[in-house]
């Protein structure tokens, strides 16, 4: 097993919830997260670096550095894992923005306990993420939602226990779709007489959902993972979940969390049951385009900058789930680059506006003002996470978003442009509202005298928020790299069935 470079992903994390609870003291702790963190992107790079090799060296297989152990024999469970381009995007995703929120957690109260459930919610991230068989990857999903509860509960802020609960029961409803999805698919994963299996690779390469149970089984699974990826009207616990959750908290769950929605819905509903996305995506199409323009609507009438922020994530995170639907690479590769860009920027923003609020102990826009001059690198910071939201051109929002447009225009009927054109819009409104708060946050006039006393970002913080900025830069500047990162996973036999290109 452990000459499986894969492994390490769930090993770190659990080697590091030994040593934090292993730690007498504040800093022993702080070194534990950081070390672990740094180990995890340093293995992330290394496997980028050697599956760029193997890809160029003319390895074709679908997943690479695939592995099984067999776990519950009767009903054939497996630890199967494999990677592929999008795979290991969302591996790189994660060790950073656990690496940065370590940081931006330097002062957290009570840190052994937090740190011990930040880690727990990573290693469940990170497990889902090389998971290539269903029942493993489910139980990844759940590990890493189950800490949410207590993370928000105890260290978050504002109506906690609500939004804690509310979080907890929505995304506890959509697994339940998802588990009743997931068991369907099992129960149809083989031709009759042949062994049923939970591997993902095996079950498409079978073939043997048929076209009825397609339809049946392809909503559940979308809905499933569709709430965890604040699909509209399931999106309510998102905004409540980020404005009260902790900085790291938030950064995770935004930036990542949310991210598992996505990938799911792609990696299990559409791989799996390609003939019924076929004929159900002008639903789910509907309901995400909604998201798009309901998310950024509300962000215009908020206050409170974490709610600002949270609604825009909802915006966001909608037109991934709109790029999928669209069922053509092009739109499916800016969906997974929307995810990577999504993931650095939302992270950047509430890490700043966790920055923010420790000095000043408000994120009422309404009571700020003049902050470019009181603390100039978090205002700057800020400026450049702004800009990279509404899709300015040299960072990620822009390649991203443009390629999800280019994509969904490829469509030629009038239902497709409509709501490509709908989308579209959001770039407006999320202008509104980006210029809006930049405008009165930071150059307005100070509002509080008391404001003018406040120091800058420290060394901790400004290493945080300067790593996801020159990656947020990275992804804008080379968008070819990343895209041939991913042009792997769309194999052909999937659009032939989609009947797409």
């Amino acid at each position: 097993m452990f000459d499986n470079i894969l492994i390490y992903f769930v090993v770190i994390p659990v080697i590091m919830l030994a040593g934090v609870a292993l730690c007498q003291n504040i800093k022993q702790i702080r070194a534990v997260a950081v070390v672990g963190s740094i180990a995890l992107t340093a293995l992330s790079v290394y496997l980028l670096a050697d599956y760029l090799a193997l890809r160029a060296a003319g390895d074709t297989a679908p997943m690479l550095y695939q592995g099984s152990w067999s776990w519950f024999t009767p009903l054939n469970i497996n630890l199967a894992v494999g990677v592929d381009g999008i795979s290991i995007a969302m591996l790189l995703l994660s060790s950073i923005i656990l690496l940065t929120g370590s940081f931006a957690s330097w002062t957290i109260q009570q840190p052994k306990e937090f740190f011990l459930w930040l880690i727990l919610l990573s290693t469940g991230v990170f497990g889902f993420f090389i998971s290539i068989d269903l029942f493993t990857m489910f139980m990844f999903y759940e590990v890493a939602l189950i800490p949410m509860y207590l993370l928000i509960g105890v260290w978050g802020s504002g109506n906690k226990n609500y939004s804690a609960m509310k979080l907890t029961l929505m995304l506890m409803g959509g697994s339940a779709f998802l588990m009743l999805g997931l068991i369907g698919i099992y129960y149809h994963s083989a031709p009759e007489g042949q062994p049923l299996t939970w591997n993902l690779l095996e079950i498409s390469a079978n073939n043997a959902i048929s076209h009825g149970w397609q339809l049946f089984l392809f909503p559940m699974t979308f809905v499933g993972f569709g709430v965890l990826g604040a699909m509209f009207p399931f999106h309510t616990w998102s905004p409540d979940g980020h404005a009260s959750a902790p900085t790291a908290v938030s950064m995770l769950h935004a930036g990542v969390l949310m991210k598992l929605g996505g990938y799911g819905c792609f990696r299990v509903a559409i791989y799996l049951m390609p003939q019924a996305a076929n004929e159900l995506a002008w639903i789910f199409l509907v309901l995400t385009g909604i998201s798009v323009v309901y998310g950024a609507f509300s962000a215009c009438v908020q206050t409170d900058l974490k709610y600002i922020n949270a609604y825009s994530s909802v915006s966001h995170c909608g037109l991934v789930l709109f790029a999928i639907l669209m069922l053509n690479t092009t739109a499916m590769t800016g969906a997974i680059m929307q995810m990577l860009s999504h993931g650095l920027m939302t992270a950047l923003f509430f890490a700043l506006i966790g920055m923010i609020y420790g000095r000043t102990h408000t994120r009422d826009i309404r009571l700020m003002g003049g902050l470019m001059r009181i603390m100039p690198y978090l205002a700057v910071c800020y400026v450049i996470a702004g800009m990279a939201s509404l899709g300015l051109p040299g960072l990620s929002g822009f390649v991203a978003e443009m390629t999800i447009f280019v994509g969904s225009f490829q469509h030629a009927d009038m239902f497709h442009r409509v709501f490509t054109i709908i989308a579209c819009c959001s770039i407006v409104i999320t202008a509104v509202y980006i210029l809006r708060v930049v405008g009165k946050l930071l150059f307005g006039p100070v509002q509080d005298k008391h404001h003018l006393e406040l120091t800058d970002a420290t060394w901790w913080e400004r290493l945080s928020t300067a790593t996801l900025i020159v990656c947020v830069a990275a992804i804008g500047c080379f968008p070819n790299f990343f895209a041939s990162l991913i042009k792997f996973t769309f194999s052909p036999e999937i659009f032939t069935v989609l009947g797409m290109n």
